[in-house]
């Protein structure tokens, strides 16, 4: 029997129906990662700091380490989204120390996305917490600059753990180290793209304002999520390192 237009429209649908569901699914999980309002930006400045204070107690991050770090880039509950669709997300703060050789307090934050994640991802499930140090003026530059490629426009290395490292941290512009599970460890992000946070910098702080100014004018003060950060940073680093 011949297909008729009714029955060939039924079979249409049904067969674009699973897209828009996995279209719809990617929206609905994209949305936490980019958007959001300003107690949605402090909350993800509170889950930094819990995640920093939970690297830095558990001695996941040396602290001879961080102390030779000029910029910390922190991003908790990176997501990976999609169904046969591959693609992650996710947004946290950075904070760099003051002074033209980084050896002053830390600022207050600028928040940042990161994309393009797979490291982690892959191996730990749909969700992995990051923290990047950034250890030379040249990694600064390019995240400061615009859409930074881990890899291309700066190199990244998974960070050294343990209580101590003997002072050697290699020659890369950033260090890495992921959570996936409950696990930390030097954990490589090749690939990833990190890019300023343009709409949650002028929600958390009232104004259009860039990252530049933010970590690197003291052109603002610390709103209240960022303070703990902030603090914690100043309390565990006394001096930058050499």
């Amino acid at each position: 029997m011949p297909e008729t237009a009714v029955s060939r429209g039924n079979r249409i649908a049904k067969t674009a129906l699973p897209w828009f569901l996995i279209v719809g699914l990617v929206i609905l999980l994209i949305l936490p990662a980019w958007g959001g309002d300003k107690e949605k930006d402090e909350e993800t400045l509170t889950k930094a700091t819990t995640l920093l204070q939970e690297m830095l107690d558990g001695k996941n991050l040396p602290s001879d380490v961080l102390v030779k770090a000029h910029c910390v880039i922190v991003l908790p509950g990176v997501k990976k989204f999609g169904v046969g669709i591959g693609g992650s997300g996710g947004r946290g703060p950075m904070s760099c120390r003051a002074g033209n050789d980084f050896s002053g307090k830390w600022s207050a934050p600028a928040m940042y996305t990161v994309s393009g994640v797979s490291a982690g991802l892959q191996v730990g499930g749909s969700s992995t917490d990051f923290v990047l140090l950034v250890m030379a003026e040249k990694g600064v530059e390019a995240v400061l600059t615009g859409k930074t490629k881990l890899g291309r426009d700066a190199t990244a290395a998974a960070g050294p753990s343990g209580a101590t490292t003997g002072g050697a941290v290699g020659g890369s512009d950033m260090l890495t180290y992921g959570r996936a599970k409950g696990l930390f460890a030097g954990m490589s992000m090749g690939g990833a793209t990190l890019e300023q946070d343009n709409d949650a910098n002028k929600r958390l702080y009232g104004k259009a304002i860039t990252a530049r100014e933010i970590v690197r004018g003291n052109a603002v003060q610390a709103t209240p999520g960022g303070q703990p950060l902030v603090s914690l940073l100043n309390s565990k680093v006394a001096k930058h390192g050499h």
